[in-house]
């Protein structure tokens, strides 16, 4: 009598063979999926260019410091539209967003500023910081505030409440902008303006009060543009991004100025959308 299991016996050699040509089943891990993990990833990319920045100006490398503020703020403007796109806005990436915003472009852009400049004035040089600091850490806790609160009118979607973080770390960057450039184009009255603390400190006071101010400000999201201006703007960005390849701190602290020159004529589009909503009201 054999010992030996049959083919058909459970033990048996058919059995292995089964196993063998039986295909692996993967296992299902629980979890979010990449695409949802892709805005973080961004987001984290722009607190570490933040992070960056900071150890520059400690180094006295302002140059390369502005530089990562203003990748810092492509980042910043990338993460929430990609979220949205891939549907992965969650409340942890919009707390996440929230405090890299803080750091980038409230905590960040004053010490290198102070670094730049206010350190000449010692401790008093260092309340113009804080109070950048403080309003923008306000201003976004404001913010996401809004988010939960009533609805508003359809307008008014269209405008943000105060000048926004990055907006407002590219203003209180101006001094830098204009004396990286008066560097490079050996002016030598600019470059004196520019590290001096009477205009630093006023730039960063009044950047700090527009940041918490009610005025309204283009966000530039859900804006439409008419067919007949959409060439016109193409040129537009393609001009200004030869401008940025030739003289990059030329054309930056050219764009912050157009910001600052535009927050009037937006406070005017704001009243005048909300005249007509009420009238037709």
């Amino acid at each position: 009598m054999s010992l030996v299991p049959g083919p058909g016996h459970p033990g048996g050699p058919g059995r292995g063979l089964r196993s063998r040509l039986r295909p692996r089943v993967r296992p299902r891990y629980k979890g979010p999926s990449f695409n949802h993990v892709v805005p973080n990833i961004l987001t984290l990319l722009g607190l570490a260019s933040g992070l960056t920045g900071l150890r520059f100006a400690l180094a006295g490398r302002f140059a390369p410091a502005v530089i990562a503020i203003v990748v810092a703020g492509a980042i910043d403007g990338l993460d929430g539209r990609i979220a949205r796109l891939l549907r992965g806005v969650s409340r942890f990436g919009a707390e996440f967003d929230s405090l890299s915003d803080f750091f980038c472009f409230g905590v960040a852009p004053a010490f290198i500023v102070y670094l730049y400049s206010l350190h000449r004035l010692g401790g008093v040089g260092f309340i113009p910081c804080l109070m950048f600091a403080v309003c923008m850490a306000l201003r976004l806790a404001r913010f996401n505030a809004a988010l939960e609160g009533a609805p508003k009118p359809a307008y008014a979607y269209n405008f943000f409440t105060g000048v926004p973080a990055p907006a407002g770390a590219g203003l209180a960057l101006l001094p830098l902008f204009l004396g990286l450039e008066a560097d490079a184009r050996h002016i030598a009255w600019l470059s004196t303006l520019a590290r001096s603390p009477f205009f630093t400190a006023p730039v960063l006071i009044g950047t700090a009060l527009l940041s918490v101010s009610t005025l309204p400000v283009w966000s530039f999201k859900n804006f439409k543009v008419p067919a007949e201006y959409v060439l016109p703007l193409l040129l537009g960005i393609g001009l200004f991004a030869a401008v940025l390849m030739a003289d990059p701190w030329g054309a930056l602290a050219g764009l912050a100025i157009l910001y600052a020159a535009m927050l009037p004529f937006s406070r005017r589009s704001f009243h005048r959308l909300r005249r007509e909503a009420e009238a037709e009201g």
